[in-house]
């Protein structure tokens, strides 16, 4: 094999095997010792092959046990449109009932947040400047669907009933009808999506595995003046969820 990608020939050759049906699904296979023997490379480089098919999720490790045939997983379609920002209450749980599930979720707020440098020129304020930040998990029938981690300008929302996004008379309702009882009309959100590999802290709250595929969404919501008031890193497991955009089109 060429010496710059040994890994990658074993694990398109053990790729191929998987498809064919060599080994059903939820079988184990052999050991790392045994594909580096019969390929004719080191131990380590059969391993860095394994971990490339678990990551693209053809093969999953279980601690103590060995590596095995993924059993396919039912991939859902998450829906991004403008629709489900006009709904009244929460557009996640309103996404979730068109699933047929239960939309919850799970959050913790501190307020008085000095900016990060990357969030401060999301949201066009100065870094350190004080805002609420916001870690979501959020559950469909109580199994994880994504996460996210809001930050708000508290020069926008200190004082009002909405400075904290999970608490008073409009808790859960969502960002946008949130900053309309204060007087703050959006209407322009806009999405940035990229591919990513699941962290040690990402895989344990969503229930994946470290370096599975996984979604991020920079999303940042702007006012009528073009005043960004909120931004978030949504994350969502690619295992589970395919993203699509539903674009509406003005009649001529």
């Amino acid at each position: 094999m060429p010496r710059e990608t040994p890994y990658l020939q074993v694990a398109d050759a053990l790729r191929t095997r998987i498809k064919a049906g060599e080994w059903t699904l939820g079988e184990k296979l052999p050991s790392r010792a045994r594909f580096a023997e019969e390929y004719g490379v080191g131990q380590s480089v059969a391993q860095r092959a394994m971990e490339r098919l678990i990551i693209e999720g053809l093969l999953e490790g279980r601690a103590g046990s060995g590596t095995y045939v993924r059993r396919p997983r039912e991939r859902l379609r998450m829906i991004r449109s403008r629709r489900r920002e006009r709904r009244n209450g929460s557009p996640f749980r309103a996404d979730m009932e068109e699933q047929r599930r239960s939309g919850t979720w799970e959050s913790r707020s501190n307020a008085r947040v000095p900016a990060p440098e990357r969030i401060a020129e999301r949201l066009a304020i100065e870094p350190g400047d004080l805002c609420v930040h916001t870690a979501y998990e959020f559950l469909g029938d109580g199994l994880p669907v994504q996460l996210s981690e809001s930050w708000e300008p508290m020069a926008i929302t200190d004082g009002t009933p909405i400075v904290l996004p999970e608490m008073g008379p409009h808790a859960g309702a969502g960002v946008v009808e949130r900053m309309r009882s204060i007087g703050v009309d959006i209407d322009t959100a806009v999405e940035l999506p990229r591919p990513a590999r699941a962290t040690q802290a990402q895989a344990n709250l969503l229930g994946i595995s470290v370096g599975d595929l996984i979604t991020e969404i920079e999303r940042t919501y702007y006012d009528t003046d073009g005043r960004p008031v909120e931004t978030a890193d949504i994350t969502i497991a690619d295992v589970r969820y395919e993203i699509a955009y539903e674009i509406p089109i003005d009649p001529a």
